[in-house]
């Protein structure tokens, strides 16, 4: 999707049955939105299952996987790692120095599901606010790609997709991997 390096989004923290639809969604908005990969809590099979099947029906690349250890993954990051939290700098002021050190070196961009540890703020390069009010923290991902990415993102062209949505200004239309048109 771009030329710089690899840009990869890990979901720090999962609650099953509280979570599920909010880790989807991550993973929905990393792909997307940009992102090369997501990384998932190992509690977090439902959503590593949806993602991968959205990713198969609807075109890539695009990877899912799960981990049992976030901190290892934070701490052994060969690139910069970002953590967006409503509590750090403004993503207008960072984000041009943010996408400056992604031309060059691996961005993991860090999304808390429950209450993220002090330590998650001391590893990460930048701690990133999208506004200093509480919202979704899929929002705040959106916000922060189309940012980093300044808009290029919306462009993507997505590679073996069975599936791919023409746009309309009303109605559905979707073209399966076989030319057929479904206008649900």
């Amino acid at each position: 999707m771009h030329e710089d390096s690899e840009v990869a989004v890990l979901r720090y923290g999962h609650r099953p049955g509280r979570d599920d639809r909010m880790t989807t969604h991550v993973g929905l908005t990393a792909r997307a939105l940009g992102a090369d990969r997501v990384i998932f809590p190992d509690n977090a099979g439902q959503a590593r299952e949806t993602v991968a099947d959205i990713t198969g029906r609807f075109g890539g690349p695009f990877e899912v996987e799960q981990t049992g250890k976030l901190d290892a993954t934070i701490d052994r990051w060969a690139g910069t790692v970002v953590h967006l939290t409503m509590y750090g700098e403004r993503v207008q002021d960072v984000a041009g120095d943010i996408r400056e050190t992604h031309r060059s070196e691996p961005l993991l961009v860090v999304v808390g599901g429950e209450k993220v540890p002090f330590e998650v703020y001391e590893a990460a390069d930048w701690n990133v606010a999208v506004t200093n009010q509480p919202h979704s923290e899929v929002a705040g991902l959106a916000v922060f790609l189309d940012r980093l990415f300044e808009g290029r993102e919306l462009n993507r062209e997505w590679a073996d997709a069975d599936r791919r949505v023409l746009p309309q200004a009303r109605g559905k239309r979707v073209v399966d991997g076989d030319g057929a048109v479904d206008e649900s």
